[in-house]
């Protein structure tokens, strides 16, 4: 019996051993803030944080957000729906041309956790083709509308060169058009590399200016996710 357990104890330890080999000598590196494949948090190390528009509608809130976001030196990145950008060409400009991010958010705002490959590859190529031709940018993240995906949404993105990205913090100002809930739901417990979802809403951008100042205060820099999640 003896013999038994010392034989059980040393394989145990050489597991061990083999994993420390494994991870903790060969250059591999677990991510620290992706959940299934999906992004949900940016950089936890610096004091940075990401406002993200999803966007089918409302193009000259769009516009207000924008010279919200130079007033205050910040950045943020728009999550267009294809069907939006293809009578927006002008809108998706302005967002280039002022040093915010245009990405990927689906062409029709379709569930896509429902959808095939083919279908999920459809809806994002055909945005990151609508997107290139008016404006020049190249789509390299995904928004999954309604924030549903699958396996297969991931497994596409990525082979389309794409990371799907989620939220740390949902303002859900789509659903409740009141100031003050907005407010406290982009700043309540803030930590480094969140991701705040917003939608371009009347109200979101009446408060906009006292969340960014918000922010300051506290020495968050707001810019785009592709540099947070770097």
């Amino acid at each position: 019996m003896n013999k038994r357990i010392t034989y059980l104890t040393n394989m145990m330890l050489a597991f061990v051993i083999l994993g420390v080999v494994l991870f903790g000598f060969s250059g591999i590196n677990v991510p620290i803030y992706q959940e299934a494949s999906a992004i949900y948090n940016g950089n936890k190390e610096k004091k940075q944080i990401s406002l993200m528009f999803n966007v089918y509608e409302n193009t000259e809130v769009v516009y207000g957000i924008i010279e919200v976001l130079e007033r205050y030196n910040a950045r943020c990145t728009f999550f267009v729906g294809g069907c939006w950008a293809d009578d927006n060409a002008e809108a998706l400009k302005k967002i280039v041309d002022s040093g915010n991010e245009v990405a990927n958010h689906g062409y029709f705002h379709k569930d896509h956790k429902k959808l095939t490959y083919e279908q999920n590859k459809k809806e994002i190529v055909n945005t990151e083709k609508v997107v290139y031709a008016l404006c020049g940018a190249k789509t390299t993240l995904f928004a999954p509308p309604s924030g549903s995906y699958s396996k297969t949404t991931v497994s596409c993105a990525e082979d389309l060169g794409y990371k799907v990205i989620m939220w740390t913090k949902d303002t859900i100002d789509w659903r409740d058009k009141d100031t003050s809930l907005i407010y406290r739901r982009a700043t309540q417990n803030i930590s480094n590399g969140d991701l705040i979802l917003m939608h371009p809403k009347e109200q979101t951008l009446q408060i906009l200016p006292k969340i960014l100042e918000y922010y300051a205060n506290l020495g968050y820099n707001a810019i785009i996710v592709s540099d947070n999640i770097k």
